[in-house]
């Protein structure tokens, strides 16, 4: 079968917007989510700010039973039902009350750690002799499928109900397999997505590894700069987006709203050959992840309205930007426009693909591109191959008709989908 594959329901809890409104209006708007933490001041972060999503008790209580919340501690996986609910809900579909599965509809649902603050409480209570008193549900919060296991359970899904892991891939990740799917006729709509757990014990790692700004921790707004020549690293991030991705022939004949269409994409790996490493990414393998891409999905590279980055805010940002151009063979005022969410939300970490290719399809159903903030002072080596004018800094309103959206991640991993407004 080779069924076309659509988006209809979105759901997203980011940093500088919980909910697909809020959200919209913070990306038009060039809002930043990003804040100091004084948890992080007080145990001596370099970088002391983060974009976390700031959830209400009615969001958390509309997900979740009381019962659910007794000794619950795993934010991912908040995060990440409470995004998929509202796609699911979004998407003019009911949870599953039934006494059967729905087997038609599954979910890929991917995370990097599960519970880490709840891994964290049961060992202290395990050190302390306390194994009696760790609860019934440390498992279902701690393993790393706990979040599909969520929400597969509160939609009562029978097709595939899993966990997909790709560092900071694993949004996009998870929508290729969806797409993949349904593609193939083996399932009829899955609810994509991806997540990540908040806290020092996450963001702990990547502030050793000098890669997070140290900057700006009086300036919490001015710290993610992706594209400027006074980016200093990459501020953390958290939370999860979601997506309904159906076939074409079931949305229209429950005449569901269409967001946009999936036209294929591609994953693949570098290897950590050449200058790719546990850390850094094999230029070729990310320009071949792009081109297949388009050939995945039958475009070529000017048929391309607009660039979704990954643009981290460091060192690697004009090394992105010229594997793009070598990729599309496309430079200066020719190039794509390209913009990048983390000005606004931090890097998101695993939840970062999902978040932003939820961004991208609100640009192509609404018509504009969100501006970049913090880039004023673009870098010289990206000036050098694309010009000023396809880095917007301000709102642009535009009718778009093709996005393509890229995620590179730690393990030399790459993924490349390409999104088309549904005619």
């Amino acid at each position: 079968m080779d069924n076309r594959v659509v988006i209809t329901g979105l759901g997203v809890v980011a940093p500088n917007g919980v909910g697909i409104s809020n959200f919209t209006d913070a990306i038009k708007n060039g809002l930043s989510g990003i804040k100091h933490d004084p948890q992080l001041e007080a145990l001596g972060f370099s970088c002391q700010i983060v974009g976390k999503p700031n959830l209400t008790p009615l969001q958390i209580n509309t997900c979740f039973t009381a019962l659910e919340l007794r000794n619950f501690n795993s934010s991912g996986i908040l995060y990440g039902v409470i995004a998929g609910m509202e796609a699911w809900s979004d998407a003019g579909l009911e949870p599953n009350t039934g006494l059967e599965p729905d087997w038609l509809s599954g979910t890929i649902f991917g995370t990097g750690t599960s519970g880490i603050d709840k891994f964290r409480e049961s060992i202290y209570k395990i050190d302390g002799l306390d194994v009696r008193k760790l609860g019934s549900t440390v498992v279902t919060q701690t393993m790393a499928s706990g979040v599909s296991a969520y929400i597969g359970g509160k939609l009562g899904l029978g097709n595939q109900v899993s966990t997909n892991s790709s560092a900071c891939i694993t949004g996009t990740e998870s929508i290729l397999m969806s797409y993949e799917r349904i593609k193939a006729g083996s399932a009829t709509r899955m609810l994509a997505g991806s997540t990540s757990d908040s806290g020092p014990f996450i963001w702990g790692g990547f502030d050793a590894m000098k890669v997070c700004t140290y900057k700006h921790n009086d300036m919490p707004a001015s710290g993610s700069r992706p594209m400027s020549e006074t980016a200093s690293g990459f501020v953390p991030g958290s939370g999860a987006g979601a997506m309904v991705l159906e076939s074409l022939q079931s949305a229209l004949a429950r005449g569901a709203k269409i967001y946009a269409e999936i036209l294929g994409g591609n994953i693949n790996s570098g290897g950590q050959l050449g200058t790719g490493s546990m850390t850094a990414p094999n230029s070729i393998a990310v320009q071949r992840c792009i081109t297949k891409a388009m050939e995945n999905s039958k475009i070529n590279a000017l048929d391309i309205d607009a660039i979704n980055g990954h643009l981290t805010a460091t060192s690697k940002d004009a090394l992105e930007i010229e594997n793009w151009s070598m990729a599309l063979q496309r430079k200066g005022k020719d190039f794509p426009f390209i913009n990048s969410l983390k000005s606004t939300t931090g890097h998101c970490l695993s939840a970062a693909g999902s978040i932003e290719c939820v961004a991208s399809v609100i640009q192509l159903k609404e018509g504009f591109l969100f501006p970049n903030i913090n880039c004023n002072d673009l870098h010289p080596e990206i000036t050098k191959i694309i010009d000023t004018e396809t880095i917007p800094q301000l709102l642009i309103r535009k009718n778009l008709n093709i996005i393509a959206k890229a995620n590179f991640g730690f393990g030399d991993v790459n993924a490349c989908v390409i999104f088309k407004k549904y005619d």
